[in-house]
């Protein structure tokens, strides 16, 4: 009975991202070849991939859903892994110069006053240290009763203060980053334990880790939002897109602007020839439906593919089935369990490398930018 569950649950959660994979799949070439594409027609977009979730009922799980897709999700959910360290560093070292950004914008109005914004900084800073410790220390108290989750714990603990006192022994980074990396890996650490398949040493094993599931998903959001949002931003704001402004009025033989004639007769408005300004832009030609030309969004289709793949393992435990030996107090398929303690041991070690390395790459590389 606990098996057939299982299976259906997943089945229930592989259909959807299936037909959603393949959406964002299809969307992506289409951006690429003409990125107009990605704004047209979404009212038959959402009807399309509503007709397609209700025809998946008539195929059997094996082999599209629990075969070929179980593995590319796999695949793409990694990728994705690898990807949300990097959002997740660079959402923290933003958020930092952002506070940062206002309390120079609020000194140079009233000096002084944007010490607000840096005791925010510091706030936030020790709360989230006090969280991240916190957290260390209920490790200790629920998990530590073998010595493979001490391991785990322990080197977590050595992580958070080899990187930040790494930060703190230069100029690069900060400490309001320190501290976001912090409770990420304190996190990453409690879902390893978590899915450790020893019963003695894991007392929630049997139960739905529902508070790491729901983490999960809202880091993935997170990571969604930030990364439609950085790539908005990135349009509005590159400079390339800024449109340069010249005088179109008539200037005489010396080079001033002509004055008004009153021997001529004045002129309609329509009639009169234009003056003040016009705009040049450099940007990218613009396609025939009016949109521009060339640009990326293909790129957050496929991330947006990624995350259907992600979001399917998340909620399926990497898409495996789960039995648990109550007489034995263990999982019947310790793999499964090992699995995904190694998928989340190396999410979390890459966090934490890709951190050290943006706080030591401008040290190693003095010339080169890293902004």
């Amino acid at each position: 009975q606990h098996l057939l569950k299982q299976c259906a649950g997943n089945a229930g959660v592989f259909r959807p991202m299936f037909v959603a994979f393949l959406f964002f799949v299809v969307q992506s070439i289409a951006t690429y070849v003409q990125a107009g594409l990605n704004r047209e027609a979404w009212p038959a977009k959402f009807a399309m991939y509503l007709i397609l979730v209700a025809a998946t009922v008539f195929f059997n799980n094996s082999p599209w859903y629990t075969g070929v897709f179980l593995w590319i999700a796999r695949f793409g959910a990694t990728i994705f892994l690898l990807i949300q360290q990097v959002i997740l560093i660079d959402i923290a070292y933003d958020w930092n110069e952002d506070w940062i950004d206002r309390a120079d914008q609020q000194d140079r109005l009233t000096y002084g006053s944007g010490s607000t914004w840096l005791h925010a900084i510091v706030g936030t800073c020790v709360a989230f240290y006090l969280l991240a410790l916190t957290g260390i220390g209920m490790l200790y108290h629920y998990f530590s009763d073998c010595s493979e989750n001490t391991w785990i714990i322990t080197l977590t603990l050595i992580g958070m203060i080899a990187f930040t006192a790494i930060q703190l022994s230069g100029t690069d980074g900060s400490l309001l980053t320190s501290s976001i990396m912090s409770v990420y890996v304190v996190y990453l650490a409690y879902s390893m334990v978590s899915k450790n398949p020893d019963g003695q040493c894991n007392p929630q094993l049997g139960g739905n880790d529902t508070w790491g599931i729901a983490i999960g998903l809202t880091l993935t959001a997170v990571s969604l939002a930030w990364t439609g949002f950085s790539w908005t931003a990135e349009e509005r704001l590159n400079v390339d897109n800024v449109q340069s402004a010249r005088s179109v009025t008539g200037l005489n033989s010396s080079g001033g602007p002509i004055g008004v004639n009153l021997d001529q007769p004045f002129l309609d408005p329509e009639d009169q020839p234009a003056t003040g300004l016009v705009t040049e832009s450099d940007s990218a030609p613009t396609a025939a439906n009016g949109h521009l030309a060339g640009t990326g969004l293909w790129k957050l289709n496929v991330v947006m593919a990624l995350i259907c793949c992600f979001v399917a393992m998340i909620l399926t435990g990497w898409g495996t089935i789960t039995v648990i030996k109550e007489d034995e107090n263990n999982a019947a398929n310790p793999t499964v369990g090992r699995v995904n303690m190694a998928m989340i041991g190396i999410s979390q070690w890459t966090a934490i490398l890709l951190y050290v390395w943006t706080l030591v790459a401008p040290r190693m590389f003095p010339d080169r930018d890293f902004s």
